[in-house]
């Protein structure tokens, strides 16, 4: 049995009432309201998420950023949600020049979602939840909300080397330093963690695993990009391809790409998968003579 709710207009006639989808920032506000009102309960979120506006009396900073210089403008104080930026504010304190630096190693694109974040509490597409169901959605998704799911990889002309030719143009971006695609949160959530922002690095890591319809050498783009923008400390990241990998092995096994990939090394991926699997194999094996996984601590 479940309850439904009806909006009465009159004896004869009712309409039932449409639940709206909440969005990431949506379920943030809540839980900021909750924390306020009940001081036992614990609010891990980034400052960022606040709904407080900038400052009437906020001076703006200009960015440069990528190899092009594409200027952004933003508050201060907003920035300075970030420790990166405050520190780097601080630095800049007394130039005559005001407030200006550059970030020639950052990808515009992936920026410009940082600020949205700063700003908006999240970025696009924006994370939906539906209360109904307890499901989380990306806004305007029209592909199955799964993990990652592998596809063949795609051929590339050299004609258009920029132009990404899959199922899911949306997820990837173009990486100047890369020289190819690689998945946008990825590159979010690393950059979300050189500036400090813990919340938005959930966020990234969220919507990652609502993506689809990604070819099997751009995971293992990304995942090699991951692993070279990312403590041994934080695993959080790492695991996530890791348990991909994992999952998607008839692909993987049957990839000239993964051969090709493994053979080349140069990145500890490859044990940690290696390590993975034997930890997988030994849980099966333990589940097999009827006890429970041991848990390493």
């Amino acid at each position: 049995m479940f309850k439904r709710s009806f909006h009465a207009f009159s004896k004869d006639r009712v309409e039932k009432a449409k639940i709206p989808k909440r969005s990431f920032r949506d379920v943030t506000r809540q839980r900021m309201r909750e924390a306020l009102n009940n001081p036992a309960i614990s609010l891990d979120a980034s400052p960022s998420m606040s709904d407080a506006s900038p400052k009437v009396n906020s001076s703006i900073v200009t960015i440069a950023v990528g190899r092009d210089k594409r200027l952004f403008a933003a508050h201060e104080d907003v920035l300075s949600r970030s420790p990166w930026f405050a520190e780097k504010c601080r630095e800049h304190f007394f130039e005559p020049s005001g407030k200006r630096f550059d970030l020639p190693d950052e990808e515009p694109e992936i920026f410009s979602a940082v600020l949205e974040f700063l700003y908006k509490g999240d970025y696009t597409p924006r994370l939906l939840h539906d209360r109904k169901r307890g499901t989380w959605s990306l806004e305007g998704a029209t592909f199955t909300a799964e993990d990652l799911t592998t596809t063949p990889r795609s051929d590339r002309t050299a004609a258009t080397p920029k132009k990404f030719v899959g199922f899911n143009e949306s997820a990837t971006i173009f990486h100047s330093g890369v020289g190819d695609y690689v998945l946008r949160d990825t590159v979010v959530y690393c950059t979300a963690l050189r500036f400090g922002l813990p919340e938005l690095q959930r966020l990234a890591l969220r919507k990652q695993g609502l993506q689809s319809g990604i070819d099997v050498a751009t995971i293992l783009r990304s995942a090699r990009f991951a692993y070279a923008n990312t403590p041994a400390s934080d695993s959080r990241l790492r695991a996530h391809y890791l348990a991909l990998i994992i999952r998607s092995r008839k692909v993987f096994k049957r990839s000239g790409t993964m051969q090709m990939e493994m053979e080349k090394g140069g990145t500890q991926l490859f044990f940690d998968l290696y390590v993975a699997l034997c930890n997988h194999i030994d849980d099966l094996m333990e589940i097999g003579q009827g006890r429970s996984p041991v848990v390493d601590t």
